[in-house]
């Protein structure tokens, strides 16, 4: 998995009624787009994340 700053994260919700969650990536702390990242999430929060098989990157288009 790679992301980029600007990118973001969809975290899946993986049990009914919870909520997926959608986030930005700010900054990107493994070697050439690895993780963890750091993410600013649509509920407020920020943190530091390793995404499992539960999360997809959506790329930006612009680069």
């Amino acid at each position: 998995m790679q992301a980029h700053i600007g990118d973001r994260v969809h975290v899946h919700g993986h049990t009914a009624g919870v909520p997926d969650l959608w986030g930005e990536v700010l900054e990107v702390r493994g070697s050439e787009g690895q993780p963890p990242y750091l993410v600013a999430f649509n509920d407020g929060h920020q943190g530091l994340i390793f995404p499992g098989p539960d999360a997809v990157i959506e790329h930006t288009v612009s680069r």
